[in-house]
């Protein structure tokens, strides 16, 4: 559905992206992770128009998106969140979400009752009325969901939805995710949370200093020593496995 092919982008003397290479296939959850600052966000904004790439091509269902305006790459098929949830707080959830769904939906009405569909997706139907401000970081987080729903994704690119979630809260909401996939949206996340990832992807991209170092199902990244030093720094994936030499012989 989405193939990246050899982005570049800088910013100054920064490369943000280094001929950054991957697929998205129709369908599926795939994650793109890495440490903080090794550029997952700048290619979320590049995919959405926000950013023009240097170099490279992105292409939606056989179409180059680059140059387009995010308006037009959003009627395309693809939405996506924003790390800093910043609704319009002095509107209701509903009207919030029918902002979304005013996109596809000229009317009114028909945009406010498609907003209260999507709130029910989400779990936000019990506060529809409320005021966006009023709500808990939890509810944020799904009304950013939601507004990106509701314009109708074929593509739904997640950037930190789970980002300063509870335990609880993360388990909440793992199944709702689950489910905007099986409505038939294909999903690609940005996300630190690896419990989430883990129960959430099928294969998973890892970013570092702006250049794609690994990949493969979460399992494996999870393993692969080039993912643990770029988390842990120098010298982790050799401490580590030297630390579990030694608890082996210890248990011999």
């Amino acid at each position: 559905m989405l193939e990246i092919r050899h982005l570049a982008k800088k910013f100054g003397g920064l490369v943000a992206t280094n001929d950054v290479s991957f697929i998205v296939p129709e369908g599926r959850i795939t994650a793109l992770i890495g440490p903080n600052g090794a550029g997952k966000t700048t290619i979320f904004a590049q995919i959405s128009g926000f950013h023009r790439p240097d170099g490279g091509d992105i292409l939606f269902q056989g179409r180059s998106l680059v140059g387009m305006a995010p308006e037009a790459i959003c009627r395309l098929g693809i939405a996506r969140t924003f790390q800093i949830v910043q609704p319009f707080a002095g509107l209701s959830v509903r009207e919030n979400i029918a902002v979304g769904a005013h996109l596809h939906r000229a009317g009114r009405r028909a945009a406010l009752d498609h907003a209260e569909a999507v709130a029910k997706q989400v779990g936000l139907a019990a506060q529809l009325d409320k005021p966006a401000a009023a709500l808990t970081v939890a509810g944020r987080k799904r009304l950013e969901l939601a507004k990106a729903l509701a314009t109708d994704p074929k593509l739904l690119l997640l950037d930190e939805v789970m980002a300063g979630l509870n335990p609880a809260e993360i388990d909440e909401i793992i199944p709702v995710i689950r489910g905007i996939r099986a409505s038939g949206v294909t999903i690609l996340l940005i996300e630190h949370v690896m419990r989430a990832v883990v129960n959430l992807s099928e294969h998973a991209w890892v970013l570092n200093n702006g250049s794609l170092i690994a990949s493969g199902t979460p399992a494996e990244i999870a393993a692969d020593p080039q993912v643990i030093e770029a988390y842990l720094g120098h010298g982790a994936a050799q401490r580590m496995q030297a630390g579990t030499a030694t608890a082996g012989v210890r248990h011999a």
